[in-house]
């Protein structure tokens, strides 16, 4: 392909960063940091966070939609995307990284009583448990899911990892399907939900599953708000069934003030930071994605909208 490189950017974050990184990687290129600067000329390659809807179907001649984000249900929305238009979600090694480290600072905390012990006046010693002795459980078994269990395993816990097709993850029980949900979190000592959200998955966190848990559990959450049944979290919160909660993701965005996630002294909130988009690297893959496009290249993690990621 010989066509100029012409990319937007639709990005309610720092599109003028995003869009001097792609001039440093794509010296050749044309990048427009608003939708609503482009000269009116077709533009193949449009990156998108979570713009307004319609800005995308404003952007003449796209060819390519890549997403700042892991999750893309947001563009797969009716009318959002336009049918036979290809979306790469973006899978960067620098956010998995990121999500780890969330993931198991929660889980060592919840593990060795830190968020106790802060609280604590007096010297009071709890009961310790040896990582060995615990079960962790975690839902998801794409690249933060797997490497998440992967680390869990290498720590010691005993490790059981649940995804739709029951993938392998070194180190880790794996299940799958239905069936394999109920048997991979009966019993687990703690879950940590890493999930996409699809239909399948919407309100997966629930009283069911919270119930079928080791009592006096663990829940962390960082895949997507909508897959938390809040009333169900606070409910086996209330009962001792869990003890504790680290949550990252929310279905309304920012949480609002008044939510009382917020104030309960079970639940841990953080404000989505769980595994920031890295400008830089992220820059990076989507450059090598447009020049695997130009290429005719097989491009990697394109969205399947009937998986619904």
């Amino acid at each position: 392909m010989t066509d100029p490189i012409r990319i937007a950017i639709a990005s309610k974050g720092n599109p003028e960063a995003l869009a001097e990184g792609f001039r440093t990687e794509l010296p050749e290129a044309e990048v427009f940091d608003d939708p609503a600067r482009i000269d009116g000329g077709p533009v193949p390659y449009l990156v998108v966070g979570k713009p307004d809807a319609g800005v995308i179907a404003s952007v003449p001649g796209v060819e390519l939609v890549l997403s700042l984000n892991a999750g893309v249900e947001h563009l797969l929305r009716p009318g959002e995307v336009p049918e036979g238009l290809p979306i790469v979600r973006l899978v960067d090694p620098a956010m998995t990284e990121g999500m780890s480290d969330w993931c198991l600072a929660v889980v060592l905390s919840w593990h060795r009583n830190l968020a106790i012990y802060r609280q604590d006046t007096k010297w009071t010693r709890r009961t310790e448990v040896l990582s060995r002795d615990r079960t962790v459980t975690v839902l998801g078994a794409g690249a933060l899911g797997s490497r998440v269990a992967r680390l869990l395993a290498l720590i010691g816990f005993q490790t059981r990892v649940w995804s739709r097709s029951g993938r392998a993850v070194e180190g880790a029980e794996a299940f799958g399907g239905p069936d394999g949900l109920i048997a991979a979190t009966t019993g687990a000592d703690a879950v940590v939900n890493l999930l996409p959200l699809t239909e399948e998955t919407r309100d997966i966190l629930n009283a069911d599953l919270f119930g079928r848990m080791a009592r006096g559990g663990f829940v962390a959450s960082a895949g997507r708000g909508q897959h938390l049944v809040d009333a169900d979290l606070i409910a086996a919160l209330d009962s001792g069934q869990l003890s504790a909660a680290a949550l990252d993701v929310f279905r309304t965005e920012p949480l609002p003030a008044s939510d009382p996630l917020w104030t309960h002294p079970g639940v841990l909130v953080t404000p989505h930071v769980a595994a920031p988009t890295q400008a830089g690297s992220a820059v990076r893959i989507m450059a090598e994605n447009i020049r695997r496009h130009r290429r005719g290249e097989p491009i990697p993690e394109l969205v399947d909208r009937g998986r619904g990621y």
